[in-house]
């Protein structure tokens, strides 16, 4: 197989040994493979995969056609096309999966598409629904609101009914963020006059919860999500969290366990993929790339001003 891997804080594609699938693994024969911020993080040594994951070959979510299936899988999974999230491995023409892990692709949906959709809605919709608990009518702020995350997060909170204030760099992506779902968009200087919120996603770090942790109302929930944006240390006003009766949390999807990931994949198959197939979600795509170009990618991928996920694309 040809694969995506870090060599001296470098990208090269390789000829790689295809693997074989685990007892209760598949390998799904990839189409397409997100970028995404912690694919950076680990190019510069910073974000490790975790054990049993290839060390050198990035990426952490792919879609593809099930090509092979351990001797312990007893479902029909063979020529099947799902996408996944994985804890390393995904940019490369073979990657080797749980198979409970699998998301199942509605058929009308593109390969880039389908590669962009697993990390950014299965963690949006984990920090909404499973962390924040957020309800209809809910007030939620969401910062980073153009990137991969962010996209897939103002859509499942607009579904659900909640009043979405999606925030950006700048006022240029107002237009297709509303399209998405976005009930208002405002740029980080305007976020301290906001009304009171009851969900914060923070998806950008200090710069933006220094500013969001004031606007907090009785009983609010924030999740941390991301910090690539703002930084991530914070002075927070305790007090003021304590007069709100506020939740803070964090979360991040690569560490947990293959059993806390296949509860996060049903719940996807279950709530999210009815919505991908009637048309009510959808993956806006910044940019594609061939696999070939991942440098170039992940060059792209840093860049600021982006709306929705860049994908590395594989020919068939």
């Amino acid at each position: 197989m040809q694969a995506v891997v870090i060599e001296d804080r470098t990208l090269t594609v390789v000829e790689r040994p295809t693997p074989e699938p685990g007892a209760h693994d598949v390998v799904v024969a990839v189409r397409a493979a997100g970028v995404n911020a912690a694919d950076l993080l680990q190019r510069q040594g910073y974000y490790p995969a975790p054990a049993g994951c290839p060390a050198d070959v990035p990426g952490l979510e792919m879609a593809g056609i099930v090509s092979a299936v351990g001797d312990q899988v007893h479902e029909p999974l063979l020529g099947r096309r799902v996408c996944a999230v994985v804890g390393g491995g995904a940019q490369a023409t073979h990657c080797v999966v749980a198979s409970e892990h699998l998301i199942f692709l509605p058929d009308h949906v593109d390969w880039p598409q389908s590669g962009g959709f697993a990390e950014a809605f299965t963690t949006a919709h984990d920090a909404l629904v499973t962390q924040a608990g957020i309800r209809e009518g809910d007030r939620v702020l969401i910062s980073g609101a153009s990137g991969g995350v962010g996209v897939a997060a103002v859509q499942i909170a607009h579904l659900i009914g909640a009043h979405v204030t999606a925030v950006t760099r700048t006022s240029e992506h107002h237009g297709a963020l509303v399209a998405l779902g976005a009930d208002e968009t405002v740029t980080l200087d305007q976020v301290s006059g906001l009304d009171p919120v009851d969900v914060v996603l923070e998806l950008v770090g200090a710069a933006h919860l220094a500013l969001a942790q004031h606007l907090l109302a009785p009983f609010a929930r924030v999740v941390v999500i991301g910090v690539g944006g703002g930084g991530s240390r914070v002075a927070l006003e305790l007090l003021l969290l304590m007069a709100r009766r506020a939740t803070l949390t964090g979360s991040t999807l690569r560490s947990r366990s293959r059993e806390e990931k296949a509860t996060v994949a049903d719940l996807v198959n279950q709530a999210l993929v009815p919505r991908w197939t009637t048309g009510e979600l959808r993956v806006p795509l910044a940019r594609t790339f061939d696999l070939a170009e991942a440098d170039a990618a992940y060059e792209y991928f840093a860049r600021p001003g982006k709306f929705g996920k860049v994908v590395l694309c594989v020919e068939d």
